[in-house]
């Protein structure tokens, strides 16, 4: 069965022409299937009963399934989704500041083949990339979720799971269903992307017009400890990656945010500060200080802390004074499997 979330409207439309049903049809049906609760609303529509008892026969409403679910004190929500080939991908939501709004992670595949040392996610490599129905699949689990608790899912950010500009041809396609008013209706600048620096994809992100924001998770001001914590810069250095974002400002006019996740005795010295205030300069960029969630040994078998409380706020200060526009994100589900990976880790580990 080929799953709802799969289709565009104008594919679905075609389908249904293709079964001899009025394409106008197409329009209802996704926008049941994407507003309203997901899998239980679209078979409420009012449609000729042919129809309907094809759509039943032919069409999954949904293909994934929660196998696990965590929730955290701050009220912080991890999913772990098991695909129809038993692979499984996590998504989170997070509350808003506001009570009525939520903020939406997602994964672009199974696994990673990044290699970042300090992340949960790499640990099992690389499976495969999601197709844009899966990724729209978690959208509609976390918004249901959001639902649930009496909010509304605000703004989604391409950070879970997997290196997005490997997989930018199935997360564009993902993302212009959620954003387009006539199905997601999220909104473009809702939607955040995120990459490790792959230069190739940022480049290809800006010339696909949309108007999404791009994140860069840089986590050093310099090549050397770059290419220890991750191994793509090997392939792409500090410079190159911040003028392929430069690129990406002056093609969509949208600020670029630099994500900097501070480790202690790795990249939260005050020197390090200054090499970042030094690179981001006059650049129209917000660097967004991270907490670490610990995920035990990484590849190479360092173990990472977080950076203290006071290494955290004399990093931020010196960024302040340089004029860099700065913050430190709240660290969100530290009491649960958190960190990107842990979750569907664990998993793992007990089957």
């Amino acid at each position: 069965m080929t799953a709802l979330a799969e289709f565009t409207l104008e594919g679905f439309a075609g389908q249904l022409a293709e079964w001899g049903f009025k394409p106008a049809h197409a329009g209802p049906v996704l926008r049941a299937y994407y507003r309203g609760d997901g899998a239980t609303a679209w078979p409420k529509l009012k449609l000729p009963e042919p129809l309907a008892e094809r759509l039943r026969r032919t069409l999954a409403a949904d293909r994934t399934q929660i196998v696990a679910r965590q929730v955290a004190a701050d009220g912080t929500v991890k999913l772990l989704l098991r695909l129809e080939d038993g692979a499984t991908v996590e998504a989170v939501l997070m509350p808003d500041f506001r009570p009525d709004r939520a903020a939406g992670c997602l994964s672009s595949q199974v696994g990673c083949a990044m290699g970042c040392d300090f992340c949960a996610t790499t640990k099992n490599g690389f499976q495969r990339h999601l197709t844009s129905g899966e990724i729209i699949a978690q959208f509609l689990a976390l918004r249901r979720e959001a639902l649930a608790a009496g909010r509304r899912l605000q703004t989604v950010v391409f950070m879970g799971m997997g290196e997005p500009m490997l997989n930018l041809a199935a997360v564009l396609a993902a993302v212009r269903r959620m954003a387009d008013n006539s199905l997601g209706a999220l909104g473009w600048r809702q939607i955040t992307i995120s990459t490790v620096g792959i230069v190739p994809g940022i480049d290809a992100l800006a010339a696909a017009q949309l108007n999404v924001h791009l994140a860069v998770s840089l986590h050093a001001p310099d090549d050397a400890t770059r290419e220890r914590l991750l191994p793509m810069g090997r392939r792409f250095g500090v410079e190159e990656i911040l003028a392929a974002a430069d690129r990406y400002q002056a093609a969509t006019g949208r600020p670029v945010t630099i994500q900097y996740c501070l480790l202690q005795g790795v990249n939260d010295t005050l020197a390090q500060a200054e090499q970042l205030a030094d690179l981001v300069g006059a650049r129209r960029m917000h660097v967004n200080l991270l907490r670490y969630n610990p995920t035990g040994l990484g590849l190479r078998g360092a173990e990472y802390r977080p950076a203290s409380s006071a290494a955290t706020d004399a990093f931020l200060a010196a960024l302040r004074a340089r004029g860099v526009v700065a913050h430190c994100r709240r660290s969100r589900g530290r009491d649960i499997d958190a960190a990107c990976g842990q979750l569907r880790q664990r998993a793992a580990d007990l089957t």
